[in-house]
């Protein structure tokens, strides 16, 4: 075995350094937005609801998200948790509004995090 460090270690050191200098503000921001837009695809909201539509993965990457932007909101402060709770919300109404069997209130998506949402 050889101690140097191959480009595939070199490519692992340089993303820990890039990820290093990225504030947590800007690391939750963006995961949340990537779970924003992967649940509202799979809640019907794309470009091809037929295809896209599966409102059983949607329950988890809203549920995924009711969580995070929940624990972080006080984290990252109310100027960055505000529109993230807003789009939250969304989802979770438009989640409501796909189902064809509504869940009882507070059992929706992510409510056991937020509360119920109307």
């Amino acid at each position: 075995m050889s101690d140097t460090p191959t480009d595939e270690d070199s490519i692992g050191i340089d993303a820990a350094r890039d990820i290093a200098e990225v504030p947590a503000v800007e690391l939750i921001n963006t995961v949340a937005v990537h779970l924003l837009s992967a649940a509202a695809v799979k809640v019907g909201l794309a470009d091809d609801p037929q295809e896209q539509t599966d409102l059983d993965e949607a329950r988890k990457l809203i549920t995924a998200l009711a969580g995070l932007v929940t624990a972080a909101a006080t984290e990252i402060g109310d100027h960055h948790a505000r529109p993230l709770r807003d789009g939250l919300r969304s989802l979770q109404l438009a989640f409501r509004e796909a189902s064809a069997i509504p869940d009882a209130p507070g059992k929706g998506p992510g409510e056991k995090y937020t509360g119920p949402v109307n």
